[in-house]
């Protein structure tokens, strides 16, 4: 059986250990430094088992001896976004948390496919990657996934279609400076462009674009949980089961689409390899320079890290 461990037992964590339980993909391994965390929860998704049947196991730890020879290691750890905080707010703080999360955790398993999620998501990913010095295509960040799901949801409330007849596109920065692909964003195939009005695509952009600060204004204490966890779990199936779909995923770029040494969510196809292909959509002059200032965006932010 495949094992997964997932750093960080908060909201996020917990979530992405439930599904990826729940649908019997791997043993899950939650590990948090906050002592009983992990172990509670994990026992009380042992104790789930009955009901769902599912037949892997989840344990809890505060050390990453357990974590040992992991197939998967996915990141939450850091603090949340409040009411007011910007991604960016976070910096300072998670970039500690990352660097010595991303050191334990490589050192415990080596050859693991690593998914950074902790915000900033494009800035800390590739934290991890110059921390770690692990190939680009074992590391990787959770954020498109998300961004896409936010953007068919929005696409779903303004037609009143199905999810399942939603093909939805959002890249370039995990935040404000995210870039939404209408053209290629489709129902049953047709471009939601020829489905709606201008201001009606404008609006669903900005409904997603904002889907995330919306949350976290409803929340007031807490950011967004069960959609994320549903993300990482995506990604996971897909790297367990090779299962070589094509979805938007902080990935690192070094040439594509005419941007170098970034990380950002782009089209990419997940397998057993991790990151196995960056995929190259052909797009509009208008289309590029949009995913350019984006990756602009994210290198601004980089240059806030600290030293």
């Amino acid at each position: 059986m495949p094992k997964v461990t997932i750093v960080g037992a908060g909201n996020v964590g917990a979530t992405a250990a439930h599904i990826i339980a729940s649908k019997n993909l791997a043993d899950v391994v939650l590990v948090d430094v906050a002592e009983g965390l992990p172990q509670g929860k994990a026992l009380d998704m042992m104790h789930m088992r009955g009901v769902e049947k599912f037949t892997v196991t989840v344990s809890g730890s505060n050390d990453y001896e357990a974590t040992k020879d992991s197939d998967v290691v996915v990141i939450t750890a850091g603090i949340a976004r409040k009411p007011g905080m910007t991604r960016e707010d976070l910096l300072g703080v998670n970039a500690g948390i990352m660097s010595s999360v991303i050191d334990a955790a490589l050192e415990a398993s080596p050859d693991a496919v690593y998914i950074c999620v902790t915000n900033p998501l494009d800035v800390m990913t590739y934290l991890a990657y110059k921390k770690s010095g692990l190939p680009t295509n074992r590391l990787m960040g959770m954020g498109g996934v998300l961004d896409s799901s936010r953007l068919s949801f929005a696409v779903c409330e303004k037609l009143g279609c199905l999810p399942e007849d939603v093909e939805a596109w959002a890249l370039g920065a995990h935040g404000e400076g995210m870039v939404c692909w209408p053209r290629f964003t489709t129902v049953q195939g047709t471009p939601i462009t020829e489905l709606m009005s201008e201001d009606d695509v404008e609006a669903v952009v900005e409904r997603t674009v904002k889907g995330g600060a919306e949350v976290v204004a409803h929340l007031k204490t807490g950011s967004a949980y069960y959609a994320p966890g549903a993300s990482i779990a995506k990604m996971v199936e897909a790297i367990l089961g090779d299962t070589k779909e094509i979805m938007s995923v902080c990935a690192y770029i070094d040439g594509e689409y005419g941007i170098e040494d970034l990380y950002m969510n782009i089209p990419v196809r997940l397998g057993k390899g991790g990151v196995e292909e960056i995929v190259e959509f052909d797009l509009t002059d208008d289309e590029l320079a949009a995913l350019q200032a984006s990756a602009a965006s994210v290198r601004a932010g980089l240059a806030n890290l600290p030293e």
